[in-house]
């Protein structure tokens, strides 16, 4: 159950596309090693019933006893379901492919769409002292997605940066909008952010470009460029910011960590 009487919890933030393959794994993970980097505590929960986030992190299948599956249809306590990472400050709720049928069994809960929302928002979560959650969703716009859509603050949205990249975004903002109307009207989009960049490539260059024209000051400035240190680091269980710091991709994560919380700064002003 949530707790109306906390007081302001941590930020939340949906990392999502619909699309698969965009980044949307490498950039939570990175995003948050990132901010760790900045002196903040974080949070990443693993919505996609591949797991990918959890192993990327390090969190091996036999070692998910509990998982985002029994956070929102079995009320587990939060301090069995979150756990350490090997990078420290950054912690992790992580997935298994249990999560594949929990569209179905969300579907007979009357509050399907508002389960991550109580379950983030515990009293025992102030126990943790997190300043961001980020959550890794499924390459879909399932109840899960609407799930982490309804819990979030806002929605960080990676865009590939190759052909059809903004088809479906349509759809996606049509989603992102069905959810004000209906479940959380103080949702707002955190930003796009341009994800496997080529500069060298006219295409990206051209995605780039149709982007900023249609979506102006939303798309981050950060770009994260196509970097074989990024491909190389889920495969050792560790952000590429821990597998090779001073790698282009590292640095591109750190700057988007910046600015993330530089326009957040703002709006708290």
């Amino acid at each position: 159950m949530s707790d109306s009487t906390r007081t302001v919890g941590p930020k939340i933030i949906a990392i999502v596309n619909q699309k698969g393959g965009v980044g949307k794994t490498t950039t939570t993970i990175n995003l948050g090693a990132a901010l760790v980097e900045e002196g903040l505590k974080i949070l990443v929960v693993d919505l996609d019933p591949q797991g990918n986030a959890s192993t990327g992190l390090g969190i091996v299948p036999d070692d998910r006893d509990f998982t985002s599956y029994e956070l929102l249809l079995e009320n587990v306590d939060l301090h069995d379901v979150i756990q350490k990472t090997d990078t420290q400050d950054l912690f992790l709720i992580p997935a298994t492919t249990d999560l594949s049928s929990a569209d179905i069994e969300l579907f007979s809960n009357e509050k399907r769409s508002f389960l991550l929302h109580d379950a983030l928002r515990q009293k025992g979560m102030d126990d943790f002292g997190f300043d961001y959650i980020l959550i890794d969703c499924p390459p879909s716009l399932s109840l899960l997605t609407v799930n982490a859509m309804v819990a979030a603050h806002s929605v960080l949205v990676p865009l590939q940066s190759e052909f059809f990249a903004l088809e479906g975004l349509s759809q996606l903002m049509l989603t992102i909008r069905e959810v004000r109307q209906t479940a959380n009207p103080d949702l707002r989009i955190e930003g796009v952010v341009l994800t496997m960049y080529d500069a060298r490539n006219n295409l990206s260059q051209q995605v780039e470009a149709d982007a900023r024209a249609n979506l102006g000051d939303l798309v981050f400035t950060s770009i994260i460029p196509r970097n074989v240190r990024v491909s190389e680091a889920p495969s050792f269980a560790l952000p590429v910011l821990a597998y090779d710091s001073s790698s282009k991709g590292a640095v591109a994560y750190r700057s988007l960590a910046q600015e993330l919380l530089k326009k957040n700064t703002k709006i708290a002003a």
